[in-house]
């Protein structure tokens, strides 16, 4: 692959092949453990003195630099967290991002890099562009293409019914090709869903927790982020698939239309499960339980109590009943439930009459799911 571009370390050494790059934008990194990632934020910030060669990115210019701010508890597994910086190839023009990746295990690096090529040409994916190394091999930095992203925290409430329809469906297009490659997100949430709204296009990235799907092999079930964490995730079940990504976009979608930030709100993973008991009823909750063979113990006596199930027409108001009509709740409905094997996969959700005139034409539903499983009703 012939690279566009060039970055020096402070040895003077190049990374990649000769051309040049206009540094311009974002900026984030990790707090008290916390991964923060974006691509665009809104404060000023300095560069981070943790990389000093990015201070001497010669013939790189830095020119400024943007720390987004984040919802608290936003973990991911390690604590580990990058920066990532907005390029501008001088080449041919094109802005592209670079993110940084702070020094981790190396087949983690190796394991995110693999992720990306394999999803090369995937549809609504971010795409890799390049890898580099830093010639003291520390640190790597994935050169993607750019998204103008628009802030979920600005964008959520002001979707209209055939916005959400179009989006919703694009983010399943996507992870149908994903999970028919063998591949869980397990982050899916809107910092990790670009949207550019003005040429309506939407990708998925940061596929750093991404991991390839075994079945019956035990993953490690701290992965997620908590407003969209599944419900197994939050049990600590560990045999899970593809089917946790769709209960995070079920979480989404349910977000959408009833115009919450974020659906469930809980403010730990106890809460969450709790916020989600709620709703979903202990009844749903203990079947699920006893149908994965899953202990459950808990000191918080809440999450030991009884809760009925709750109709989605509760959620309903004035103000989102035009986006929350019969198909709408319907497609939430199948999305979140307790039981994955319950839950559209990616190319049922597709074929759902609600997504009928913004279906991609030659789309066509499968009745079994991703992960082995025939979908229940």
């Amino acid at each position: 692959m012939d690279a566009s571009w060039t970055i020096k370390s402070k040895f003077g050494e190049k990374l990649s092949q000769p051309s040049s790059a206009l540094l311009v934008a974002d900026h984030h990194e990790a707090a008290s453990g916390n991964v923060r990632q974006t691509l665009l934020g809104p404060r000023a910030a300095r560069v981070s003195t943790g990389y000093d060669f990015l201070n001497q990115l010669s013939p790189v210019h830095v020119s400024s630099l943007r720390r987004r701010q984040h919802d608290p508890g936003e973990i991911v597994v390690g604590g580990k967290y990058s920066e990532v910086f907005e390029g501008v190839d001088t080449v041919n023009n094109d802005r592209c991002v670079i993110k940084v990746l702070k020094p981790v295990a190396s087949h983690k690096i190796k394991r995110e890099i693999k992720v990306l090529r394999n999803l090369a040409g995937a549809p609504n994916c971010i795409s890799l562009i390049d890898v580099v190394r830093d010639p003291s091999r520390i640190y790597h930095s994935l050169i993607t293409e750019f998204v103008a992203n628009t802030e979920w925290s600005q964008f959520y409430n002001k979707l209209t019914d055939i916005d959400i329809r179009h989006y919703t469906f694009q983010l399943l297009l996507a992870l149908d090709f994903v999970h028919a490659h063998g591949i869980m997100h397990r982050d899916i949430k809107p910092a990790n869903v670009m949207i550019d709204h003005q040429r309506r296009e939407l990708r998925v990235i940061d596929w750093g927790l991404a991991e390839f799907y075994h079945p019956d092999e035990e993953y490690h079930h701290r992965v997620g982020s908590r407003h969209y964490k599944s419900p197994e995730l939050l049990v600590g079940y560990k045999r899970y698939d593809y089917s946790l990504d769709l209960w995070s976009t079920g979480c989404m979608f349910a977000s959408m239309i009833f115009r919450k930030q974020h659906f469930f709100r809980g403010s730990d993973n106890e809460d969450q499960l709790l916020k989600i008991m709620r709703v979903l009823g202990t009844d749903k909750f203990d079947a699920y339980l006893k149908a994965y063979d899953i202990p459950f113990e808990s000191d918080v006596e809440e999450l030991l109590g009884t809760y009925p199930a709750r109709s989605w027409t509760r959620f309903i108001t004035q103000e989102n009943q035009h986006l929350a009509g019969p198909e709408a709740l319907a497609v939430v409905d199948r999305l979140l439930r307790f039981d994955p094997r319950e839950r559209y996969t990616a190319k049922e959700a597709m074929a759902n009459a609600y997504f009928s005139t913004v279906r991609i034409e030659g789309a066509k539903p499968d009745a079994v799911s991703d992960s082995g499983f025939a979908s229940s009703s």
